[in-house]
């Protein structure tokens, strides 16, 4: 990673913690924060390591948007092999974990741009969550997604038959896995670290 990548996001996350708080929303459900500036748009987002949650950032800064993190009613582990174990059983099984909250107004939203890592080559589960729980029939859905390596998966079709009445625009994606590899890093240099 060059310095001036290091340089730009430093910049960009000390810009977002900086961000006003604006007027904050109360969901339906406990829990829940939202960044409501008065938009027809609304950025939603789920992010693990912070990838995401910056691009997400960047969008409603520029856009002027109202802002919405999701998160599932009970966190994803800490622990990094947790989560993925955790999340393939979620898949796997078809789960679709309880929100910490929804979007009280989603009528009031013509574009949804909506932010989440790929999993297992598909979106995380608490995201299928979102677009069960919301109708976004009629409303442009733009999705932005951050993965390790092996692109955008099948997003695209979960998307389409999730939200099927809406209008889903190419969105964007980009490769943004450090953890993972900086995982394989450490575990690469420890096995050439001799045991004491």
């Amino acid at each position: 990673m060059t310095s001036a990548h290091d340089s730009t996001r430093r910049t960009v996350i000390a810009a977002l913690a900086a961000l006003p708080l604006g007027v904050v929303a109360a969901s339906n459900t406990r829990g829940g924060e939202m960044r409501r500036v008065g938009s027809r748009t609304l950025v939603v987002y789920f992010s693990r390591s912070g990838n995401t949650r910056v691009v997400a950032g960047l969008i409603h800064r520029q856009r002027g948007t109202d802002l919405f993190e999701i998160r599932p009613a009970s966190p994803y582990p800490e622990d990094y092999e947790q989560t993925v174990e955790q999340a393939r059983k979620e898949r796997d099984s078809g789960y679709q974990p309880p929100l910490e909250a929804e979007v009280s107004a989603m009528a009031g939203y013509d574009t949804v741009f909506l932010g989440f890592p790929i999993w297992g080559t598909s979106v995380p589960p608490v995201i299928r969550s979102f677009l069960s729980a919301h109708d976004l029939s009629g409303k442009t859905l733009i999705p932005f997604i951050t993965h390790g390596g092996y692109g955008a998966g099948n997003s695209k079709s979960v998307l389409a038959s999730h939200a099927p009445k809406a209008r889903l625009l190419d969105g964007f994606v980009m490769e943004m896995d450090q953890e993972r590899r900086t995982m394989e890093r450490v575990t690469s240099w420890l096995s050439d670290v001799p045991r004491t």
